[in-house]
């Protein structure tokens, strides 16, 4: 079962419509923030999520009784490979990981027919007088056994894998194999050769269509190829799928191919593939969906905070698996793709397709037009691996990890149940109201209980599920905690209630938003706005907000890429100082900010500025006294919560100066000293260093003059030019410019 990441911000959505009955039950709870959160799930790819029992979810998320399933035989193997029908109705299933074929009879009784000294029984066949074929790997043979299980090796080729049998219209047995990729034919006396070489790493799934052509799928890479009787082949399929699984014929003799490729997740269950098949066959990522992301439950947010974006994103994942439709003259459709679920085999209802499928053991059925997925069922196991309909009609079907053999019933069920995933409210959080929505006709019923706890796995640490809630927008009984569970029993004799949507409420505690940094910008450093935020400046309006122009004012955010401030144009305006800062909540508060500074070697805070919307502030610095500052910017979420609960949180700032003074130039002496004029003078500034003094005998080339210590460090350096001969009647200027860009200047005559 997925851990659900249901505090992602790309998963919040604004809810259209909101019961007033949920909302009612919320706020009647202990407020702990004010800003209630919402675990909705509407759709298929949500209900998907769950687990689910004699249930089936159609394409548009409508969730309702299905067919029932029966458990016709359980083994000990942990995989069912393949199963076949006998001449006298009994059913052959192959084993693994010990080699044996059981045969079960019409009433479910499993007794073993053959043990195999290989590990897999991969593949089963007819064979002449009411025996079976049995293909074994990884020292892949093929087994003739009779009717009463006495075995002999029909044929022993030197590849590793035997993974398809299929007996032509002349008894001759076509066996695929690995990791060659080579085809078989096989006389009725045993005697073999290669009857086609694929170029593939494996050949692994065989059938015939109506002119006797044998149809080959491959693996590594996955092909679909017609090859005629004489060892011919034409490509029908190239796909970039890694294995073609399964090949099957409707009544209409068109071609239905089930592909599917990858690798388990880390951490994931193994499939059967992974056990001992190649790369060609594996399938394991424990997720639940046809063709979406259901990577996280969606928060719905109905606070219109400015963070608030929409659920949809781009799913990028590779498909896991697909289904073809290949026409009689090779035209080819995709009719089906999931990134979470890989097809194993293919059958037939009624015209309808249905697609075994792992590693969460769905079955779906693919019907209508255009063709539309609906769960049908899903089995309690990992790998639907393979389909066969009995004498009477009936669909069966084998699963892995556990081995087991299941019939679909035509009937519907009276009951079954659905099991949400557990719901991660991030935190300790106290729980709303539940709100469902569906039909309940006569005779029907939908019953709504939950659970909560602090695992994110339920275990025995878990509450013990609340009665049935009465009705919709009740609130939850469960205990606070961090995570919720909640669980749908559907009940019909007749007909079948439908649930679209279930609604579960909750509220963070609130925490303490955080400062995490400040920036303080170099003295006069100002931005200006990048754009307009939609919304006309209004005389007398400073300083406030509504709603409407926060929504507003977020939408403008969202579409610039980013949260934070956007800074635009570098200016400089003597004076000012920008201190820019970022803050969060994890709650998703809105938040406010007081903006108060001290003067190095005081204790008390002064405001420059409180109620700050925006993570950015201009100081004009010009009414303080030059010196060693320092700015605290203190978060308050007031906005998202109720008068006295709300929560602050601050952050220092570096130590920085304030300098509006401009340094001071005092002439010492100007002398005429052989030839030359000499010009002695201090400079001298209060708080900064000396960053750099020039002099200009035109007021328009400027020149550097360096101290007489030859470096600019301090408040204080001394200086001495030498001007070649005399000063010119308009004297000379020198200007003295400090750290903080403060400048002076002075005028020198001539002596």
């Amino acid at each position: 079962m997925l851990k659900l990441r249901s505090r992602h911000p790309a998963a919040r959505r604004i809810l259209r419509s909101l019961s007033a009955a949920a909302l009612g039950g919320l706020l009647a709870l202990p407020l702990a923030a004010s800003t209630p959160k919402f675990f909705q799930v509407a759709a298929q790819s949500e209900f998907l999520e769950g687990e689910l029992d004699n249930l089936s979810i159609d394409d548009n998320g409508r969730l309702m009784l299905g067919a029932a399933t029966d458990l016709v035989h359980e083994t000990a193997a942990p995989f069912l490979w393949a199963i076949t029908a006998g001449p006298d109705g009994s059913i052959f299933a192959g084993t693994g990981n010990e080699g044996k074929v059981f045969r079960i009879d019409a009433r479910g009784n499993g007794a073993l027919f053959f043990d195999a000294p290989e590990l897999e029984a991969h593949a089963l066949a007819p064979a002449p007088d009411g025996g079976l074929y049995v293909g074994t790997s990884p020292d892949g043979r093929i087994y003739k056994v009779d009717r009463n299980g006495g075995a002999t090796v029909f044929f022993d080729p030197d590849d590793k894998y035997i993974w398809a049998l299929a007996v032509d219209a002349a008894g001759n047995l076509y066996a695929g194999t690995g990791d060659k990729g080579l085809v078989y034919k096989i006389a009725p006396d045993g005697r073999g050769a290669p009857f086609y070489a694929t170029k593939s790493t494996h050949a692994t799934a065989l059938a015939f269509d109506r002119g006797g052509n044998l149809l080959v799928a491959t693996g590594s890479p996955g092909k679909v190829l017609r090859v005629d009787p004489q060892g011919k082949a034409f490509m029908l399929l190239d796909s970039p799928f890694d294995e073609v699984r399964a090949l099957r014929f409707d009544a209409d003799g068109v071609l239905y191919a089930a592909a599917q490729s990858g690798r388990p997740a880390s951490g994931a269950a193994p499939a059967p593939d992974d056990i001992d098949r190649p790369a060609a066959g594996s399938a394991a990522q424990p997720v639940a969906s046809v063709s979406v992301d259901v990577t996280s439950m969606a928060i719905v947010d109905t606070s219109g905070g400015g963070g608030s974006t929409g659920s949809t994103r781009e799913d990028r994942r590779a498909p896991r698996g697909a289904v073809y439709r290949i026409l009689p003259d090779g035209v080819w459709d995709l009719l089906w793709e999931s990134r979470d679920d890989a097809p194993f085999d293919l059958t037939f209802d009624q015209g309808a397709l249905l697609i075994g499928t792992g590693n969460a053991g769905k079955i779906y059925r693919l019907e209508g037009e255009p063709l539309r997925p609906t769960l049908v069922a899903r089995a309690v196991a990992q790998q639907v691996t393979a389909f066969l309909k009995d004498e009477r009609g009936r669909i069966l079907y084998a699963t892995a990890n556990p081995g087991k053999l299941f019939r679909l019933s035509t009937a519907r069920a009276t009951s079954g149940t659905y099991l949400s995933a557990p719901l991660d409210a991030g935190m300790v959080a106290t729980w709303g109201a539940i709100t469902w929505h569906g039909t309940t006709a006569d005779g029907t019923r939908i019953d709504v209980s939950t659970r909560s706890g602090n695992t994110g796995t339920p275990d025995d640490t878990w509450s013990p599920w609340s009665p049935a809630y009465a009705t919709s927008g009740t609130p939850i009984t469960s205990p606070k905690a961090r995570y919720l569970q909640w669980r749908a029993v559907l009940s019909g004799k007749e007909r079948t209630p439908i649930l679209t949507s279930i609604t579960a409420a909750y509220l963070q505690r609130n925490l303490r938003p955080e400062v995490e940094s400040i920036t303080v910008h170099p003295p006069g450093i100002v931005f200006q706005k990048p754009f307009s935020t939609g919304e006309p400046d209004l005389a007398g309006f400073e300083g406030q907000t509504t709603p409407e122009r926060k929504l507003s004012d977020a939408a403008m955010t969202a579409q610039s890429g980013g949260g934070s401030a956007s800074f635009g144009r570098r200016a400089f305006q003597k004076g000012l100082q920008t201190i820019a800062w970022r803050a969060g909540d994890d709650n998703g508060d809105d938040l406010v900010f007081d903006v108060v500074y001290r003067r190095e070697g005081e204790t008390a805070w002064k405001p420059i500025r409180r109620g700050v919307v925006e993570p950015i502030l201009v100081w004009d610095t010009s009414t303080v006294p030059d010196g060693t500052y320092f700015v605290r910017i203190i978060a308050s979420d007031a906005p998202s919560n109720p008068l006295g609960t709300a929560l602050t949180g601050e952050l220092d700032s570096s130590a920085f100066d304030v300098d509006n003074t401009g340094a001071t130039i005092a002439i010492r002496d100007v002398a005429l000293e052989r030839g030359s004029t000499v010009v002695t003078f201090d400079v001298t500034d209060d708080h900064s260093p000396i960053r750099r003094v020039e002099f200009s005998q035109d007021g328009q080339q400027w020149r550097a003059i360096f101290p007489v210590d030859g470096i600019s460090d301090s408040p204080s350096e001394h200086y001495a030019l030498t001007i070649p001969g005399e000063l010119a009647s308009r004297g000379l200027t020198l200007r003295a410019i400090d750290a903080m860009n403060n400048t002076s200047t002075t005028h020198v005559d001539k002596p």
